[in-house]
């Protein structure tokens, strides 16, 4: 079999994997860069959960989609922005708009919360997200995917901030790494790292605690410093 017709088979198998209906819906669904659930995607594409395992697993195989594994739960993403841009053309060719999707969390919890023992929700992912552009954190070598390292600059900035790095790294258990979010579906900070982290947040009463729940609530005070020192908006 020459090059050209194996290629040729390539691009028939991906446009039939794309091309029905309920993993179409999916793959549209998966545009916005949020991870999901099998079950949330089977309601998108309106067919039953065992029928959406199927059909992830056909574009897993294709390379179309990836799966990220947090605690018990599987949530699936576009397997890259290549992905994202054959999709996009595609949707221009039919005239189609991607609806958003909006996960279905309770305000208070969506905001801030807590998970196990670092923060959660919007603010955190926010926190996470400058941490990365500040370079104060970096992705370790892939095969270490979703693990965290401080840069020299990190590693400063967040002694500055108080935050025992040393006391950190000698914990048994991940120094950092990222924790997909349950609400917004990107990563916030986990590990030793996240958990001296909120630590720090709560002692200098930048969030406080619900004490029925899981919710955290940024204070004043909070909003005041975060806003200087990081651009958080209010």
């Amino acid at each position: 079999m020459d090059a050209n017709h194996s290629a040729d088979q390539a691009v028939s198998r991906i446009a039939a994997a794309i091309g029905e209906p309920a993993r179409t819906r999916m793959l549209l669904c998966l545009m916005d860069g949020l991870a999901k659930t099998s079950t949330e995607l089977a309601i998108v594409a309106e067919v039953t959960p065992s029928t959406a395992s199927v059909h992830l697993n056909r574009l897993k195989t294709e390379k179309l989609v990836k799966v990220q594994v947090q605690g018990k739960h599987r949530y699936y993403c576009l397997a890259g922005p290549n992905v994202a841009r054959a999709l996009e053309r595609l949707s221009v060719l039919a005239g189609d708009v991607p609806t958003r999707f909006v996960p279905n969390t309770p305000d208070r919890l969506r905001a801030a919360r807590t998970c196990y023992d670092h923060a959660a929700g919007t603010v955190a992912v926010f926190l996470h997200d400058r941490f990365l552009a500040f370079e104060w954190i970096q992705s370790c070598p892939a095969n270490d995917a979703g693990t965290y390292d401080l840069t020299q600059l990190g590693a400063a900035a967040f002694q500055a901030l108080g935050i025992d790095i040393e006391a950190a790294r000698a914990l048994r258990r991940r120094f950092a790494y990222g924790c997909l979010d349950w609400s917004e579906r990107r990563p916030h900070l986990g590990g030793a790292l996240g958990a001296a982290l909120l630590k720090l947040l709560l002692t200098r009463k930048w969030l406080s605690r619900d004490q029925d729940s899981r919710a955290l609530y940024t204070t004043p005070l909070g909003r005041r410093e975060m806003s200087t020192r990081f651009g958080l908006e209010s």
